[in-house]
């Protein structure tokens, strides 16, 4: 494994933490009602100090009552999802796993456009959405023990199945209930629009609940890793760890998606990043992950609220995916380099003659 020098871990967790602390206050200055960062910087110390705004302050309230909000949210729902990622390709062991694996995501996005087509309030759309993530987890859980073990392989051809199903269900209601189409696409291509503090709030719980065991549980990942009959001599019991780790993600993903809707590449990528600089062990990985994954969607926010104009916003999801693909592409093309140099003629008749024998035969077999 390549080892990563002290140096290079050191400056990553130096300019992590200093673009969270930056870009909290610098994002607050985009938006349709413009203003200075000094004041932003003013507005946002009048907030935190309890001090309120005057009667009639729009600037006050644009700043901490909207935007700051909308920050905090995208923020940690974009850690949610990164460190989310990082779970699933943990316990699936498999690179190309992320929080839309399992279903959980399509089960969100089935629950909110089920409350949609009836014509639910709006603030029951996040409960909807979670509790569609809810159901299409045990769903998975039911059909992945069928065999009598929880099983990776059987974890994603069960999420396959599952993701599917739900798919066609979502196709079915627009189909059937063509006006709320429109709010459907839009809500499953990710937006933070008209978030607030109550979207917070309903983010929370879940968001907390469901890290207790990735944080207590984190080293496992590393157990993992190395294959079931390897975890179970070293003393870790791989399907009950398995299972803990799968429902704290699962409920981390439900709880992010719930409000924001389904924002795709952000627990793909960001994992894939953050491995090549703090390397594989997943205690690091996780919290440097949930950096970068909330700053991606933080900017991300920023971009699809301010790239149009008159007010106008483009999905989030829509700017991660334009953002996330290439970057993926890139990522696989570097994988797909050959790492080991060729064999040249004189690094083979530099050998002793029986160990190039020896080698050569390994090579026929």
């Amino acid at each position: 494994m390549k080892l990563h020098s002290r140096a290079r871990v050191s400056l990553f967790w130096a300019v992590a933490l200093g673009a969270v602390c930056l870009s909290v206050p610098a994002a607050c200055l985009f938006g349709h009602y413009p203003l200075e960062f000094s004041r932003v910087l003013r507005l946002l110390a009048a907030g935190l100090s309890g001090s309120g705004a005057a009667d009639g302050d729009t600037a006050y309230l644009v700043v901490n009552g909207i935007r700051l909000s909308r920050v905090c949210l995208a923020f940690l729902a974009g850690a949610g999802l990164a460190a989310s990622g990082v779970v699933f390709q943990g316990i699936l062991r498999n690179p190309l796993a992320d929080p839309f694996t399992l279903g959980v995501s399509g089960g969100a996005a089935f629950g909110a456009a089920l409350a949609i087509s009836t014509g639910l309030a709006a603030a029951l759309l996040p409960v909807a959405a979670f509790a569609g993530a809810a159901t299409a987890l045990l769903l998975v859980l039911f059909l992945a023990q069928a065999g009598g073990s929880l099983r990776r392989e059987t974890l994603v051809l069960a999420g396959v199945v599952v993701a599917a199903f739900l798919s066609a269900l979502i196709s079915l209601i627009k189909a059937l209930d063509e006006e709320s189409v429109p709010g459907i696409v839009f809500w499953v291509m990710g937006s933070f629009q008209n978030r607030g503090w109550d979207d917070i709030g309903l983010l929370l719980p879940g968001f907390v609940l469901g890290l207790l065991p990735i944080l207590f549980l984190a080293r496992e990942l590393d157990i993992l890793a190395l294959g079931d009959d390897e975890a179970l001599r070293l003393g870790c019991n791989a399907p009950r760890a398995r299972l803990w780790l799968l429902l704290g993600a699962s409920a981390v993903t439900a709880s992010c998606v719930a409000v924001s809707g389904v924002i795709g590449f952000v627990g793909l990528i960001v994992p894939h990043l953050v491995r090549l600089i703090l390397g594989s062990r997943h205690v690091p990985l996780l919290i440097g992950s949930a950096l970068v994954g909330g700053l991606l969607l933080l900017w991300s926010d920023v971009l699809a609220r301010s790239l149009l104009s008159e007010g106008r916003e483009l999905p989030v999801g829509v700017i991660t995916a334009l953002l996330g693909g290439p970057f993926f592409c890139l990522l696989l093309h570097r994988a797909a380099r050959p790492q080991a140099r060729p064999l040249t003629r004189s690094s083979a008749t530099s050998r002793p003659a029986g160990q190039a024998g020896k080698d050569d035969g390994a090579t026929r077999c």
